[in-house]
């Protein structure tokens, strides 16, 4: 069995490694002889050659001109904090990238895939999906084209262009996992419905382009998983994407307003703390909020949203990131006298 190595992904003669779909393409269109290996023997006792798929030479053309196509309009964010990456959303210089790469810095500076370096402003952030937009007054930009993240399906191809550990206009290549995944960041903010991505996410992709093969910005690369067997080292081939249609949304309400009004997220209006009774302890509620106004009281213990149990605070912030605004949610309550009840909540607008 003969086996090959392209980027550092290795397959063998008997098919694709996980996540390696590019790089098989690649590999086929080279005809198996990567690195000068060959197959000699006769027929029976060879080992079988796969013939290379007529679609190959596409694709990795096509992985070109995605790259020549979509590598302007990604940009290298650095701040008093960090370096990350960003995206070219306008052609009047508005930039946009993660609430993570910017939160907690006052200045700014923006390098374009040309190597020309510009200082930056806040136009405004919204934590809550971990997006914030910067601004320059640069001449000649690209502006990326975002897909409509709806139209996504499993399997799609994708490649992730950014700046990770600061190597500029890096890419690397993968598939659309999964999609509607909500996970949690270290800062404990739940994004919904992003998109899992086998394509590698690493420190400094924050913030750039995951893209479609037509060259359409298809989400923000944002975090990697991470694995606990590894020493909360990153899960090979795991990587999270905020979603274009969101990032277009909320992009758009910060570079018109300043902020964000219409968050399309659900709003209980309480802060919660850990417990070991089966719930979530409610220690602070808003004063005329969702929860107030069900009659839910500092004091009580969640312990379930629809059906659907709430042993700790993620798994509540998972429950209610999934509902909208105006949607009556039924939230099971026991009171600090041990009666239980369940009550109906009409949520509210996520705050901007």
């Amino acid at each position: 069995m003969i086996k090959h190595s392209i980027g550092g992904h290795r397959w063998s003669g008997r098919g694709p490694a996980l996540g390696g779909v590019a790089a098989v393409a690649l590999l086929l269109a080279a005809g198996c002889t990567a690195g000068g290996a060959t197959v000699s023997g006769t027929a029976a006792t060879s080992t079988p050659v796969a013939q290379p798929a007529q679609s190959a030479p596409s694709i990795e053309q096509q992985f070109v001109q995605v790259v020549k196509t979509v590598g302007p309009s990604v940009v290298l964010v650095s701040t008093d904090q960090g370096l990350g990456s960003g995206i070219v959303f306008d052609t009047k210089g508005d930039i946009v990238t993660n609430n993570h790469v910017v939160s907690g810095s006052h200045s700014f500076q923006v390098t374009l895939a040309s190597g020309k370096q510009y200082p930056a402003r806040l136009v405004g952030s919204f934590a809550p999906d971990d997006l914030a937009v910067l601004h320059v007054s640069a001449p000649g930009l690209r502006a990326a084209s975002f897909a409509d993240s709806r139209t996504l399906s499993v399997g799609d191809l994708a490649l992730a262009i950014g700046n990770p550990l600061g190597l500029q206009s890096s890419v690397t290549e993968g598939i659309v996992s999964a999609l509607g995944r909500t996970v949690n960041e270290d800062n404990g903010v739940t994004l919904p419905n992003v998109i899992q991505t086998s394509a590698a996410i690493n420190p400094g992709n924050s913030g750039g382009a995951l893209v479609d093969l037509r060259g359409q910005v298809i989400g923000i690369p944002t975090l990697a998983a991470t694995d606990p067997q590894l020493g909360g080292g990153s899960a090979p081939g795991i990587g999270f994407a905020i979603a274009s249609n969101m990032v277009k949304n909320i992009a758009t309400q910060l570079i018109d307003q300043g902020t964000v009004t219409n968050t399309n997220r659900g709003y209980l209006g309480v802060q919660v703390g850990s417990t070991t009774s089966g719930g979530v302890l409610v220690t602070q509620v808003q004063a005329g909020g969702p929860a107030a106004s069900a009659g839910i009281r500092t004091g009580d213990l969640i312990t379930a949203i629809n059906g659907t149990a709430t042993p700790d605070p993620t798994t509540l912030s998972d429950v209610v990131a999934g509902l909208k605004p105006g949607q009556t949610a039924s939230v099971a309550i026991t009171h600090a006298n041990g009666t239980t009840q369940t009550v109906e909540v009409t949520l509210g607008q996520y705050p901007g």
